[in-house]
Parts: structure tokens; C-alpha cells; sequence
């Protein structure tokens, strides 16, 4: 199976796993979104509009106007998002039904399930339209970044679906946006996160024999020369998975307990032929 088929099966699989959220544990617990789909669950509160053809036709306009600020693949991947996501909201509306009495409960399986089907369209490459699309607009003139784009959206749209299903339910909403959004980190990032760990040591050198042999990773070694003393000095970088760095701290705390060591999440890691040891994160 090549890449492109895997990408395109993902896509549907996220687009049913999000519409199920939203028809399941959503819409049933009068609960919203932020973004497109939160205007069309509030849309559908108020007037009963099908879900699935205002997803649609909303994503469509704003796909129509934000498309040139998206290369050709990830166009194409929204679009079969947004297709298959708007026909699974359409034909399993009515699918659930109210959580008595839980709606914390409800707002977390809508923040789990809508969090896992948008992860697994975001790791296909695709978008879900809406907000992305919004927030690419508002880079491009308003000169925001991505995030602040988002973030902005998704509040202005669960604050304004406050009048509409109640400041309670809006408060839970918020619940349910925010493990989503954590969803969607693991699902995008993967189950192994990676850290960058920089290390400067008296004996460089056996720290990066230690690392090869004992953990079988690569260390760049990189040439520094220190601030005050201007001493030339070897420093080691590598990256690891997360649950690799208890035993790198040990290594290194066994061979140089004063070495000086920094550790940081790695966002996403391009290089050919990488992913044998480090997939991208």
C-alpha cells in the first residue's frame, strides 16, 4: 500500500471518528466547538440545519478563498476531509444520545474522540478547513501567528455559543476543546516524543562513547568555547525518545555529575532516511 492510499484511508477513518464525536457526544449534551463546527452544531441548535451540509458548505467558501495560502497536497487532503467529514456528520446525526446527569463526562469522550479523528487527518497531512483556513487569512493580513490564529477563533466561537446553550455548557466546552487539542498532539507527535538533550562535560568523550554503545544513539559534537573563559570545549547534541532521558541522565551522571545539561521537546525532526532510528515527532 503506498503513501498516498494510507494518507487517504486515514482521512476517512478521522473524518468518521470526528463526525462521530460530534453526533455522539457533542450535539446529544448540548455541548459546542470552537471554529466552522462549532458555528454548525450552533446553526443546528438554532434552526436544525443538517450538520453535515453547512460543514460543507461553510468549509467550501472559506476553502475557496484561503486556498492559495496551501500547497497543492494539503488542498487536496482538505477537500477529502471535508468531504467525507461533512457526509458522516450527515447520515449519523441522531446517532447518540444525552449522557444523564455527566456532562463532564460527555465533554471528555467529545474532547477524546473529535481530538483522535482531527489527529489522524493532521498526521495524514490534511486540515480540518475552518479555523485553519481562518487562521491562515489572519497571518497573512493581520500578520498573527498560526496558533494565536486558532486559539482566537476557537474562543470568539465558544464565547459567542455561550448565548446560546448556556455559560455552564460553554464552560465544559472549553473542557472538551482542550483534550482534544492534547489528543491531537499525541496522536500527530506519536506515542514516542522526542527531546533534544545538549551536553557540555569535562570528558566529552566518554559520555559519547557511553551513549553509542549503551543506548546506540548518534551524537553530533559540536565546537563551543566558553563565555568567560574562552576555553575551547566539545559540546554533544543528540535526540532521544522521552523515555530514553532517565537513562541518558544516568550515563552521564555516572562519568560527569557536574556536566551541564539542557533537555527540550523536539517539534518535528526532517532528515532522509531518519525515520530507522527517530521518527518524526
Amino acid at each position: 500500500m503506498n503513501r498516498t492510499t494510507k494518507d487517504i484511508m486515514l482521512l476517512i477513518i478521522g473524518s468518521l471518528i470526528f463526525a462521530l464525536g460530534i453526533n455522539y457526544f457533542t450535539i446529544p449534551n448540548h455541548l459546542s466547538e470552537g471554529g466552522v463546527i462549532g458555528v454548525t452544531i450552533v446553526t443546528y441548535y438554532l434552526f436544525e440545519w443538517s450538520p453535515g451540509v453547512v460543514n460543507f458548505i461553510v468549509n467550501a467558501i472559506l476553502l475557496a478563498a484561503g486556498y492559495k495560502f496551501f500547497s497543492k497536497r494539503i488542498i487536496w487532503y482538505t477537500i477529502i476531509s471535508i468531504v467525507f467529514s461533512s457526509i458522516f456528520l450527515h447520515v449519523t446525526v441522531n446517532v447518540g444520545e444525552e449522557i444523564n446527569g455527566d456532562t463532564l463526562l460527555a465533554a471528555l469522550f467529545a474532547g477524546l474522540t473529535v481530538g483522535l479523528g482531527l489527529g489522524l487527518i493532521f498526521r495524514a497531512g490534511g486540515t480540518s478547513g475552518g479555523s485553519a483556513i481562518l487562521a491562515r487569512l489572519a497571518n497573512q493580513f493581520l500578520g498573527w501567528s498560526i496558533g494565536k490564529g486558532m486559539l482566537v477563533i476557537d474562543i470568539l466561537v465558544i464565547a459567542g455559543s455561550a448565548f446560546i446553550i448556556g455559560r455552564e455548557k460553554a464552560m465544559y466546552t472549553l473542557i472538551a476543546v482542550y483534550v482534544g487539542a492534547k489528543v491531537i498532539d499525541v496522536v500527530v507527535e506519536g506515542a514516542n516524543e522526542r527531546t533534544a538533550v545538549l551536553i557540555i562535560s569535562r570528558n566529552p568523550d566518554e559520555v559519547l562513547n557511553q551513549v553509542t554503545t549503551k543506548m546506540a544513539r548518534g551524537i553530533t559534537v559540536l565546537d563551543g568555547k566558553g563565555g568567560y573563559t574562552k576555553a575551547d570545549k566539545e559540546v554533544l547534541y543528540l535526540v532521544v525518545n522521552k523515555q530514553e532521558i532517565v537513562q541518558l541522565k544516568k550515563i552521564i551522571q555516572d562519568i560527569d555529575p557536574d556536566a551541564y545539561v539542557t533537555v527540550h521537546s523536539v517539534q518535528e525532526i526532517f532528515r532522509k532516511g531518519y525515520k530507522g532510528s527517530l521518527t518524526k515527532s
